[in-house]
């Protein structure tokens, strides 16, 4: 029998003037990454699927900054979100 996986999601941001990195702002599996990728398309929010990553993000405690280890990979991601919003 094939091992179902539960649909995780991260929201990530980030404020210029008062954070020194992105932070963790909402994190969840099932029900609550459901209503996480909601309210992200609600609100016309990019998406961004990466599994690894997302699995990486999960760890971080909410209204947390990410780690250093981790900088690289979401500045890939808030590129791709850069990108795809000035596409609108």
């Amino acid at each position: 029998m094939a091992k179902v996986k539960t649909k995780k999601a991260v929201a990530l941001g980030y404020n210029r003037s008062k954070d020194n990195a992105p932070k963790v702002l909402a994190s969840g599996s099932g029900e609550v990454a459901k209503n996480i990728i909601n309210l992200a398309k609600y609100h016309d929010i990019p998406i961004k699927e990466d599994a690894d990553l997302v699995e990486l993000l999960s760890k971080v405690d909410v209204n947390h900054e990410i780690p250093p280890n981790l900088y690289k990979a979401v500045a890939e991601v808030f590129g791709f979100l850069y990108r795809m919003t000035n596409k609108k």
